[in-house]
Order: structure tokens, then sequence, then C-alpha cells
């Protein structure tokens, strides 16, 4: 099960966050503000560390959860945490970002540095995480999905 998706600029500024199940953690803005910041610290030390090129932080998995990032060729980070478990990390992250690509970046009115208020993101990426939820399988929520889309 999904817990939280979050949007990370490549300034390390929180720009979304949405909390995907019941069972999510509850915070509050100054919360998320942290994390979002210091998973972005984060990931730029541990890009810095191994000699040579590294991709930072992609995947962690702890004894409650499973956290795993998608960074775009922009600097921009996306990340989702799932129960402990939860195999579809990595497809469900690309199918948010073809959303965001859809509906956030060819939105006129967005900056990149700002807050996403995008209403027709927010519902997308809800009705994909409802489809997850009720499929439990990649290939079921993504026809299923992406048919209601056209």
């Amino acid at each position: 099960m999904y817990l939280q998706l979050m949007i990370i600029n490549k300034s390390g500024g929180l720009v979304y966050n949405q909390d995907l199940s019941p069972q999510a953690a509850q915070l509050d803005s100054n919360d998320w503000l942290r994390i979002g910041s210091t998973f972005h610290s984060l990931h730029e030390i541990s890009r810095s560390i191994p000699p040579g090129r590294s991709s930072g932080i992609v995947a962690l998995e702890t004894s409650s959860f499973a956290l795993r990032c998608l960074e775009t060729m922009t600097g921009i980070k996306f990340v989702l945490t799932a129960e402990r478990g939860t195999q579809v990390l990595e497809p469900v992250l690309r199918m948010v970002y073809e959303l965001y690509s859809d509906y956030v970046l060819k939105n006129p009115f967005h900056d990149l540095e700002m807050p996403i208020r995008c209403r027709l993101f927010t519902e997308h990426v809800t009705e994909l995480f409802e489809s997850f939820h009720t499929t439990g399988t990649n290939a079921n929520a993504r026809h299923q999905f992406f048919t209601r889309l056209r």
C-alpha cells in the first residue's frame, strides 16, 4: 500500500505532498517542509560520497516502510513511500511523472520553483493511486487508469 508522495524541486524545496492512504503519518506542513529539505540534503550528500558519479538515494527500505526516489533530468525528485514489501514503486513514480508533465509543466501559469496548485494534477494522482489500491497490480491499474483518461 502506498503511503505518501512528495515532489521536491531542484533547490530542495517541497513543492507537493499528498497522503495516499489513511495509514500515512499525519504531519503538519512544517514537518513536510523539513522532511523534503532533509531528504534533498541527504540525497545530495550521498551523491558526493562515492568516488566517480553517483545517482544519490534511489531506494531505501526500513523495517516499517520503503522509499523510492525518481530524479528527473531537471533535478526534480519524485519520492514515494509505501508499506514494506510493496513491489511496484518505480513504474508508479514514472506514471506520476507523466501526469506531472501533462498537467503541471504544460500549465502556463505554473512556476517550477513554486508549490504545485493544479487541481487536475491532484485529481489524476488521486485516481491513479485509487486504481492501484483497488486492482493491486501494476498492469491492471495502469490500463484502468489510462483508459479512463481518454
